[in-house]
């Protein structure tokens, strides 16, 4: 029900940013968060925005990873800058409607995903 758009291959050092609209439902007042995985690896939490607005994030990208959310255009973003090797991987979208608790850290929280877009960062 999540469709993610905005993923491709680019330099490090180099930005990308990812969005997330649903095809059906709103999700406006949903929490929603962005998950990652790399090959051979588990998912992993990358960044989550409540309804409100507030933002947490893993602690590899802070200050390079921004999360947003546009509810008129029911729309969720993640602004990627100062990419690394180490962000290559399948970048997931996902929805909450539970509160906010620190299952948003965590693929389980979340009941509502999206198939994927690739980010491959070039060294």
């Amino acid at each position: 029900q999540l469709v993610e758009s905005g993923g491709g291959l680019v330099q490090a050092g180099g930005s990308l940013r990812l969005s997330c609209a649903p095809s059906r439902r709103t999700f406006s007042s949903s929490t929603m968060g962005w998950f990652r995985q790399a090959p051979g690896k588990e998912r992993e939490f990358v960044a989550a925005i409540s309804r409100s607005s507030s933002t947490v994030y893993t602690d590899s990208v802070k200050g390079r990873f921004t999360i947003s959310r546009d509810n008129a255009k029911n729309t969720v973003y993640l602004q990627m800058n100062s990419l690394e090797p180490e962000d290559t991987a399948v970048y997931y979208c996902a929805a909450r409607d539970g509160p906010w608790s620190s299952m948003v850290f965590t693929p389980e929280g979340y009941g509502y995903w999206g198939q994927g877009t690739l980010v491959t960062v070039s060294s």
